[in-house]
């Protein structure tokens, strides 16, 4: 029994380290009401109160905010887009502190390439904005005749278990104020399909489409 006891007691405690550890505000919340609980149950089995008691009152808070995380997850009044110009310094201080995740996500994009050019294309870039926080970026360059491709939908890595790119395509006009019809991108990653299909795109041939209507 003892022995079974401390594998509880350095399971939750492992847990709670563990949790210390992740970028995802998500899997953090999990990990530490997970482990937050299991160290109420051991502490209060060997009769250890005031520990009992700090790990219960964290469990209730880590319960309190992943109910709030949820709840706001698809609200509009949470998360906001801002249309920027490409050459935005915000936008660009972003994009550099953040260079290796984006490159990671998205190899070929360059936020620089043949910008503005008639080969190229205008180029729109939308901020998502938690408060005062970039929490995403969508760029989406402008080929004419209502046609957009998308070069670029990321997420900051704590805010990457929720989906706020919907805010752009699916909960604000911003495209259609941009003059788009149709939206067109080449997924490279399988994992990106779920969230495809969520947010209204369809596969079209080699390339997956959403159409645009106001919002």
């Amino acid at each position: 029994m003892d022995i079974i006891l401390e594998i509880i007691g350095w399971t939750g405690s492992l847990l709670i380290v563990w949790s210390l550890m992740q970028a995802r505000v998500l899997k953090f919340r999990w990990m530490n009401l997970a482990g937050a609980a299991i160290a109420t149950v051991y502490n209060g089995i060997i009769g250890i109160w005031p520990f009992a008691f700090m790990n219960l009152a964290i469990t209730v808070i880590d319960i309190y905010w992943l109910i709030r995380l949820y709840r706001e997850s698809h609200d509009e009044a949470v998360y906001q887009v801002l249309s920027v110009d490409a050459d935005n310094a915000f936008l660009r201080r972003v994009l550099e502190e953040h260079a290796e995740d984006v490159k990671t996500h998205e190899p070929a994009f360059d936020i620089d390439a043949d910008a503005g050019t008639a080969a190229g294309g205008t180029r729109h870039t939308f901020l998502v904005v938690r408060g005062d926080e970039a929490v995403g970026i969508v760029v989406v360059r402008d080929l004419g005749d209502g046609l957009g491709l998308v070069e670029l939908d990321w997420v900051k890595e704590r805010f990457r278990d929720f989906t706020p790119g919907e805010f752009v395509f699916r909960k604000s006009q911003v495209l259609s104020d941009a003059g788009f019809r149709r939206l067109e991108l080449a997924p490279h990653d399988a994992t990106d399909l779920d969230y495809l299909r969520r947010v209204g795109f369809h596969q079209s041939g080699a390339r997956w489409a959403r159409e645009v209507t106001a919002a």
